[in-house]
């Protein structure tokens, strides 16, 4: 099997923006993917990318979370939005602005994975029902904005989605960064772009709230954890670059998005050139004047 380079792009919420950047600096460095995975925010930002994997379309992408801050896409208000949902309180989707959004902003919301050409994309989602790790992609027939719904759909925000014999929500749950669905749909070598912030949490914070945000921390930390040893016993290199910013982003704070965009670019360019990384030509390694 050829050399195949995916990047992985985790879910994080608001701090998608710092993708963005770190696309732009993969991309001048010559490195160019053949697969796209992602989940959550990172299934958005691969899907849109994916239809034109160019600096072109990273200017758009740039446009669109111009527009996303504009929308507030997920409310502040998240114990009263949590209570709501769980008193039954609010009937559909206490969030239709973020389902509206995705929706309108894809370029064409009827393509199928099959249709995407020149680079392979896979979304990745949960599926209560069977407690596995769905991924979007391997049909060919399947609709991209379906699979991006399925992978973004994040509690209380949105309710899970019923569809066929499966109950969908966000893939953070299963595989926030991932690796490992990388690695089954033949990645070679990756480059997994994380915005996992464990610094976001208050460890000094009392309350439900706080002890649902370490949990959750800690299982996904635990299998970040576990999908790297799975890519080393596989024999496949992952670059795995921190994107964080200081202060800490909550997932929320869509405002933040062009500081973040920039902040992206600079921890990714430092990161690849500290590692020594550029992309490949016919000839091999570009040189590093280029």
């Amino acid at each position: 099997m050829g050399k195949s380079v995916a990047f992985v792009l985790s879910g994080g919420g608001a701090r998608g923006a710092l993708q963005v950047g770190a696309l732009r600096a993969l991309l001048e460095a010559g490195i160019k993917p053949d697969m796209l995975v992602g989940t959550s925010i990172g299934a958005a930002n691969a899907a849109f990318f994916a239809l034109d994997p160019s600096m072109k379309q990273l200017e758009k992408m740039e446009e669109v979370w111009a527009e996303a801050e504009k929308a507030n896409l997920l409310p502040h208000n998240l114990l009263r939005l949590s209570l709501l949902v769980v008193m039954n309180r609010i009937k559909g989707s206490p969030n239709k602005k973020a389902i509206e959004f995705l929706r309108s902003h894809m370029p064409n919301p009827k393509i199928t994975f099959g249709e995407i050409k020149g680079v392979r994309l896979y979304v990745i989602a949960t599926d209560l029902h069977h407690g596995r790790v769905r991924i979007y992609g391997t049909n060919p027939a399947e609709r991209v904005l379906d699979g991006v719904l399925a992978s973004t759909t994040l509690p209380p925000w949105m309710p899970p989605i019923p569809r066929d014999d499966e109950i969908l929500m966000d893939g953070g749950l299963v595989s926030n960064l991932p690796i490992e669905p990388a690695i089954s749909q033949g990645a070679t070598e990756i480059y997994a772009l994380d915005l996992s912030e464990p610094r976001a949490i208050d460890l000094h914070q009392k309350g439900f709230g706080p002890l649902v945000s370490r949990m959750m921390n800690a299982v996904e930390q635990r299998v970040i954890e576990l999908e790297m040893k799975i890519a080393e016993a596989s024999n496949v290199p992952v670059h795995r670059i921190r994107l964080r910013s200081d202060p800490p982003v909550e997932v929320w704070e869509f405002d933040r998005h062009r500081e973040l965009i920039q902040l992206g670019y600079e921890i990714t360019k430092k990161h690849l050139e500290t590692h020594g990384l550029r992309g490949r030509s016919k000839l091999g390694f570009l040189p590093n004047w280029l």
